[in-house]
């Protein structure tokens, strides 16, 4: 089994775990929200770069020309974090907060390298019909 497939099995089994501790509750939409933003970012890194950018407000609408520019930068980004940190191995949440009045939420999410470096990165998330998004 390829180490993405790995990844998916274990996020499928936190999510289903996370669901059986929440009962019948609704997840709040700030663990909506995180979710959403965390499987964006596990597709960039496991270079399902159209995947990524599916998450993203209006790509339906996006000209082709400027879908591929932003399809190159996915790739030229990741490469760069290979070249640095050899690669980001695990995403993780780790917290999210709405800003009411803005009407999104941010996303905190760690992006944990190959070199046991981790960053901590903020992802601008709003509920477009029903779907979380990237903004």
């Amino acid at each position: 089994m390829k180490r993405g497939s790995w990844m998916r099995l274990i996020g499928l089994m936190g999510l289903m775990g996370l669901m059986g501790l929440m009962g019948c509750s609704r997840l709040s939409p700030e663990e909506q929200a995180s979710l959403a933003a965390k499987g964006y970012y596990t597709h960039l890194v496991e270079g399902e770069y159209d995947k990524f950018l599916e998450g993203r407000v209006g790509n339906d609408s996006l000209p082709s020309d400027y879908r591929e520019q932003l399809l190159a930068g996915c790739r030229q980004f990741m490469a760069q974090q290979q070249a640095a940190h050899k690669g980001i191995r695990e995403v993780r949440v780790s917290n999210a907060k709405t800003d009411t009045l803005a009407g999104y939420t941010n996303v905190f999410l760690i992006l944990c390298y190959s070199d046991s470096v981790d960053e901590e990165i903020v992802v601008p998330m709003v509920e477009r019909n029903g779907r979380w998004q990237m903004k």
